[in-house]
């Protein structure tokens, strides 16, 4: 594992200005109505990067109000989808021309590297408004065949006002995941972007308001879970909440809603997902492919392969080959075009994940390579493979949300989809075989919503991504997550003197 964790954001790129640290609602930027802000630091070296307005009960009221307004008296769900398709399209060309501004905030604010946020990111999250656009006008109900002199058909409405609570390992991703179908629906809304990783929403809200939206559709409230997070999920006036991060917010975000007004929930939550690498393999390309999964993002990824099962019969030249590959894994500044892994997001995540580290050691698991916090300041993690991993082991039962694998063998196929389902958590899972029928076998038993077969991290506009089991419910991407902002109403007239029935 090579490092660059002390270099600065060189190769000529200029740090980008903090032009937007004020909540927006109602169509401004506005303070908080406490006053008080909360710092945003850079995980590189964990200096101040700005201070942010700290939204709270009463700022997520407001925001909350304006979206009320918009949805019951606004122009917005009103408008035909064809109209709202033309405001999101011109919302995506914004988005496009300021990928550069996009990707080095999220750089800064999360450490996430700055080629891939330009080249991945942020075109992924044009892209999905694009896609939505063209959906808005699409959305459309049935004709029901009743019994009877009686004629029906179906509606498909927005839902309402929406509270997206979004995490801070994708922010510009994550915040389009959920705006884009929303709008597309006719909501309106308001974000709530995770703590740590504030600017890109602020940022794009700012975009919006350029793009035509009316006000009070997207507004953006940053500040604490524990308090607008919990307000927005608590809140007798938001029709849905959808929420990506840990299971543990997860369960109090659907607590929140029925204590409160019952309203409708959708989760995406953690991960602990197996890849499963047969004898048959083609062993170079299963090693990238593994090593990608895990160490993709610092391994901040909910459906990170953390889990790799490996048959028994390559397992040595397996083990072999990826020790050799992560020699070659850059660690360092997320600016240079030359690093592969930039810093955890910050201090506590940074914390965390050397905490699991320690205890794999102590569980007796061996270290085959990494295993340690490189470089003199920021949060920088060698990536770090577990051998000798019992299934029992925290390592190999807990998300980690690092760059922790945890490397273990297999000898049948029922033992790999045994050992795959054995986790409370069914996000994703990988399959690497040249055997169909081991294909088809395996992706049909592994309970969990995205089976990768000879690939990994391959996301689309058109392709549903959500859990199984103790990783939520709801589905992100495809026509399938315009459901979660649509209501199904039916409506039936008398048809009298109808020549057939």
């Amino acid at each position: 594992m090579a490092s660059e964790a002390n270099s600065s954001a060189g190769d000529g790129l200029k740090l980008p200005e903090i032009k937007f640290t004020k909540l927006f609602i109602n169509g401004c930027f506005v303070d908080a109505v406490s006053g008080k802000t909360f710092e945003s630091l850079d995980p590189r070296n964990g200096e101040v990067i700005a201070n942010i307005a700290a939204g709270d009960k009463e700022d997520v009221d407001l925001a909350v109000k304006a979206a009320r307004e918009a949805f019951d008296h606004g122009k917005w769900p009103r408008m035909s989808g064809a109209e709202r398709g033309k405001i999101m399209m011109k919302y995506a060309d914004l988005i496009e021309q300021h990928a550069e501004e996009l990707a080095a905030l999220e750089c800064l604010d999360a450490g996430k590297l700055f080629f891939l946020n330009k080249m991945n990111d942020v075109p992924v999250a044009s892209n999905l408004v694009r896609y939505y656009a063209g959906a808005a006008d699409k959305i459309h109900g049935e004709t029901l065949k009743l019994s009877g002199e009686f004629q029906g058909y179906t509606l498909r409405e927005p839902i309402g006002v929406v509270g997206h609570i979004i995490p801070w390992n994708f922010p510009t991703i994550m915040f389009f995941f959920k705006v884009a179908p929303a709008l597309a629906a006719g909501c309106t809304m308001l974000v709530k972007p995770a703590e740590q990783t504030p600017l890109t929403a602020l940022y794009c809200a700012h975009l919006a308001k350029q793009a035509g939206f009316p006000d009070g559709v997207l507004n953006v409230v940053t500040g604490f879970g524990a308090t607008a997070g919990a307000a927005i999920s608590s809140h007798m006036d938001v029709d849905k909440v959808s929420f990506t991060g840990s299971t543990e917010v997860g369960r109090l975000v659907m607590e929140a809603a029925a204590r409160s007004n019952l309203k409708s929930v959708s989760l995406e939550l953690g991960g602990k997902s197996p890849v499963i690498i047969c004898d048959d393999a083609d062993i170079d390309m299963a090693v990238e492919l593994a090593r990608t999964a895990i160490f993709y993002n610092k391994g901040e990824i909910c459906v990170a392969g953390s889990r790799v099962y490996v048959q028994e019969g390559i397992y040595d030249e397996f083990v072999r080959k990826i020790a050799e590959s992560c020699k070659s894994w850059i660690v360092g500044d997320p600016f240079s075009p030359h690093v592969h892994q930039g810093p955890q997001v910050d201090k506590k995540q940074f914390d965390k994940v050397l905490r699991y580290i320690d205890h794999g050691k102590r569980e007796g698991a061996t270290i085959l390579t990494g295993g340690k916090a490189c470089g003199e300041k920021g949060f920088y993690i060698e990536p770090t493979i577990f051998t000798d991993v019992k299934v029992d082991m925290l390592i190999a039962q807990d998300e980690i949300f690092g760059p922790v694998m945890s490397l273990m063998k297999f000898k049948t196929i029922e033992e790999a989809i045994e050992r795959a389902n054995d986790t409370r958590y069914g996000l994703a899972a990988g399959i690497v075989t040249k055997d169909i029928n081991i294909a088809n076998r395996l992706s049909r038993s592994i309970r969990a919503g995205i089976i990768w077969i000879n690939c990994y991290l391959v996301f689309d506009n058109d392709c549903p991504f959500g859990g199984y089991k103790m990783s939520g419910f709801g589905r992100d991407n495809g026509m399938h997550a315009l459901e979660k902002y649509l209501q199904v109403k039916s409506v039936v007239i008398p048809i009298y003197g109808s020549p057939w029935r």
